[in-house]
This record gives structure tokens, sequence and C-alpha cells, in this order.
């Protein structure tokens, strides 16, 4: 199965971007969720959704910011990203993960897109 993340770009802090991260298939049973990599830095929780979307969760440095969605219908992930910061910088992934319900484990996800990197001038 094919995740398909985009939406990635050069913004400036304080700017907004919205990451989409299109499915193969259905995968509206599945839970969702959104990684990132900096350079030098392992991959880290960023933001899961459960398989209807009626449960999110966040990693501390982005809640309040950024906001996690999903179009089951369309097979569709987002991740909306507002006050960017530089330390948001990153490879952004997103992963399907092998439960209904949301996670912070990388481990919990099975399947994973091939990232859409997000840059942040300061």
């Amino acid at each position: 199965v094919q995740l398909q993340a985009s939406g990635g770009g050069l913004v400036q802090a304080g700017e907004s971007l919205r990451l989409s991260c299109a499915a193969g298939r259905t995968s509206s049973n599945n839970a969702m969720g959104w990684f990132r990599q900096a350079p030098g830095k392992e991959r880290e929780f960023v933001a899961t959704i459960s398989w209807r979307g009626c449960s999110t969760y966040y990693s501390d440095s982005v809640k309040g910011r950024f906001t996690i969605s999903r179009d089951n219908a369309k097979n569709i992930l987002y991740l909306q990203m507002n006050s960017l910061k530089p330390e948001d910088a990153a490879v952004y992934y997103c992963a399907r993960s092998r439960f209904s319900y949301g996670s912070a484990r990388q481990a919990d996800f099975g399947s994973w897109g091939q990232g859409t990197q997000v840059t942040v001038s300061s």
C-alpha cells in the first residue's frame, strides 16, 4: 500500500502549510499519523488520529498549532500547520497504523509514505 505525502515547501516563520497524504487503498479502518525527522535527529511523533477521526493526539511541541484530520471518503490524511517555527523544519512522514486507535509509537505503524520536506526560515 502506497502512502503519498505532499504539500511541503519553504515558508517563513509564522506562516502556515497544509500537508496531505493520499492512501493507495482504503485506510478508513486504521488510525493514521504524522511523524517528522530533522537532519541529525531521530524521527519523532507529531500527531495521530483514530480511524473515525474522533480522537486526535499531538506532541507537546505542536499542540495548539497543528491540526490533524482525515477524509475517509477520499482516503486523504491532512496536517494543517500554523504558526510554523524554524524548529518545525523536517521531513514529514505520514503513516498508517496497524490499529484503529491512534498512537505515538512508531512500531504501531506498518506503512509509511516517502516524506515531504518542510523548511521554515526565520
